[in-house]
């Protein structure tokens, strides 16, 4: 079911969920050097804080769907990510657009971009407002004004083709939203990223999101058909096809555009029968290069695993799911209707071979990390409060220098942080997602900042994770897309011929440029 509760504006998730102050003094307290933080930052409170003055007017037939109201303007300044949520909690608020539309139909949402290209008025396509990467803040000055485009009240399941296992769904359903809707028959999208409960199916698209599931179908672009997009310049909607090898895929222009070429609509997903089959297990390693080197013959295996999650140390530490004296590897399959103990079996046979060690507890690694993966947000949200760094980053890598990687951007990294912080923080690592040719690591960062500090001190760290991934041949974003934050490494990774085209289908569909500016290109 869709849970229900207050919307944080300034931090993750629900206000009922967030930590409370002797939740956050203790969290202080086991971080390297958490004596000298300070009591937790108060939250602002809404009605105190100084908003920019609106530059543009709601304009008279919009009324009814757009809104200037203080805390939808504040809630809809930020994405989620660390800096963001810091400067939430400092009572920066100048980013806040101008003011919320709340479209209910696509017919608004043309009207809005036609008047918004006539005044050169910014328009930012938002979902759930779950972008760790700046991805739905406006951060220029060329434009007149800049609205924020909230979609999620399109948010139904429009069809559903049982002989295709199909579904046609608009862009603004919530994940919860959107599985309500398709359990009653059965169905599920099958796609959980952990912003599941507060990003929307657009939002997916649009970045080309990763789910929970380590292996197989976990990218939303497994499950695409078909999508609809309102841009500018008019209606994209590709035919709803199986497959197709007519020329250069539509579909793919859309999917990771993050909002500057149009805004997704709706979309037809392949859906498939919920699952009624569940194994898990959890394998524990010595050594983390030998649990890599097993979870590599594992993804070469040819098994196709729900959950393949390898956690370092540190990681298993910090998420309950070890003592921090060995690395553990959580394991699970699942099916509609086939067994699938024979699979897992096999899974963890190949990680045995690889010096691996099965677990005596029963699902004792695999709930405490599913529960920490399902927490971390609201904790990292609490850190931030009493003045930590606290923050993560991810990347993909080929197995030829995986192991590398690993070891040397969390080593990169951890130099900037005692640099930065002036005392030894912890970086720790897990993989994620698993292919035949290369996993995904993921790196947390935990340290003692500085209160009034903690953007400048993120933004050194961060910049030295990044040029280390990029030297250690990691991408610089696996799935958390590009958005603002990502842009330098982004520039560089991608070929040039691309961007010019790029740059061009920018120019054909968003003519007077008001779509997300600064995302992707300039």
């Amino acid at each position: 079911m869709a849970a229900t509760g207050t919307r944080s504006w300034w931090g993750w998730g629900w206000t009922e969920a967030a930590l409370s102050d002797d939740e956050c003094r203790q969290l202080a307290g086991v971080l390297p050097g958490g004596e000298h933080l300070g009591d937790p930052a108060p939250i602002p409170r809404l009605a105190e804080l100084e908003l920019p003055a609106p530059r543009v007017a709601v304009p008279a037939p919009f009324a009814d769907w757009c809104s200037t109201d203080r805390s939808d303007r504040a809630g809809h300044t930020y994405g989620k990510a660390f800096r963001d949520v810091v400067r939430a909690l400092a009572g920066d608020l100048a980013a806040a657009p101008d003011f919320v539309a709340h479209p209910s139909t696509e017919a608004q949402i043309g009207e809005l971009l036609d008047w918004a290209g006539e005044h050169r008025i910014a328009v930012l396509p938002y979902g759930g407002g779950s972008s760790v990467v700046g991805g739905v803040e406006y951060r220029g000055s060329a434009h007149a004004g800049a609205v924020s485009l909230d979609v999620s009240r399109l948010d139904r399941v429009l069809e559903i083709d049982p002989v295709a296992q199909a579904a046609r769904i608009q862009a603004g359903a919530l994940g919860p939203v959107l599985e309500d809707q398709l359990r009653p028959h059965g169905y599920t999208l099958r796609h959980f990223p952990q912003s599941f409960e507060f990003s929307t199916l657009g939002g997916w698209l649009a970045t080309r999101s990763g789910g929970h599931y380590a292996m197989g179908g976990t990218h939303i672009d497994d499950f695409v058909e078909s999508m609809r997009v309102l841009t500018p310049a008019g209606i994209s909607e590709s035919r709803r096809l199986p497959a197709s090898g007519a020329g250069p895929s539509p579909d793919r222009l859309f999917l990771g555009s993050e909002g500057i070429l149009g805004v997704i609509t709706e979309a037809w997903l392949r859906i498939q029968r919920r699952p009624e089959q569940r194994a898990s297990a959890a394998v524990l390693f010595a050594d983390f290069d030998d649990a890599l080197h097993a979870l590599r013959a594992i993804a070469q295996s040819g098994l196709v695993l729900a959950n393949c999650r390898l956690l370092d140390h540190g990681e298993a530490r910090f998420s309950g799911a070890g003592d921090g004296s060995r690395a553990v590897l959580v394991l699970g399959a699942e099916s509609a209707g086939a067994p699938v103990a024979g699979t897992l079996a096999e899974a963890v046979e190949l990680a045995k071979a690889g010096g691996g060690a099965l677990e005596d507890r029963e699902r004792g690694a695999v709930g405490s990390w599913r529960s920490a993966f399902l927490r971390m947000p609201y904790v990292r949200d609490g850190l931030a409060r009493v003045g930590a760094v606290v923050e993560t980053f991810e990347t993909a890598c080929t197995w030829d220098v995986a192991v590398e990687l690993c070891a040397k951007v969390r080593e990169t990294v951890a130099a900037e942080v005692a640099a930065v912080c002036g005392t030894p923080g912890v970086v720790n690592c897990r993989v994620t997602h698993v292919y035949p040719d290369g996993p995904a690591p993921y790196f947390t960062v935990l340290a003692a900042g500085r209160p009034g500090a903690q953007l400048a001190q993120w933004d050194q760290i961060k910049r030295a994770a990044s040029e280390a991934l990029a030297r250690h041949g990691g991408t610089i974003t696996h799935h958390h897309a590009v958005g603002r934050d990502h842009r330098p490494w982004y520039d560089r990774q991608r070929p040039e011929p691309f961007a010019a085209a790029l740059r061009a289908a920018k120019r054909t569909l968003d003519p007077h440029g008001v779509l997300n500016p600064g995302v992707l290109i300039d």
